[in-house]
């Protein structure tokens, strides 16, 4: 599997073209709510510990792609402020069937949420 990890401050894109072989191309887009526990934000400011960050979320993946085998995930996540109505993070996962994909997807963000070094406060 092939891995593409980057931490920026820059809005978020993915530019990429199915590989051989992969039936499905899965992406999920973490966009910024206008609303954070009932209240209304301009946006949601995310600090991070990039090296570890990277690690962490490179190691994750092995770890899941063991059981759930991909080609190719695309893993991009922004820090510094990063307004409502924008995208967070983008994950990009290519496999041979869906399955695989959504499996990975699934876990990875619920590990990602709990182990990765990536912090997030409310702006009002």
């Amino acid at each position: 599997m092939t891995t593409k990890i980057q931490l920026c401050s820059a809005p978020l894109a993915i530019e990429s073209q199915p590989l051989p072989g992969c039936g499905a191309v899965v992406r999920f887009d973490g966009v910024v709510r206008g609303h954070e526990d009932g209240a209304a934000i301009d946006g949601l400011h995310y600090e991070a510990y990039q090296p570890m960050a990277e690690q962490v979320m490179e190691r994750i993946l092995r770890e899941l792609a063991a059981e759930h085998p991909c080609e190719q995930v695309i893993v991009l996540h922004r820090i510094g402020f990063v307004p409502s109505g924008e995208s967070a993070i983008i994950v990009e996962i290519q496999s041979k069937h869906r399955s695989e994909a959504f499996a990975l997807l699934t876990h990875f963000m619920s590990r990602l949420k709990q182990d990765v070094p990536i912090w997030k406060r409310n702006t009002a």
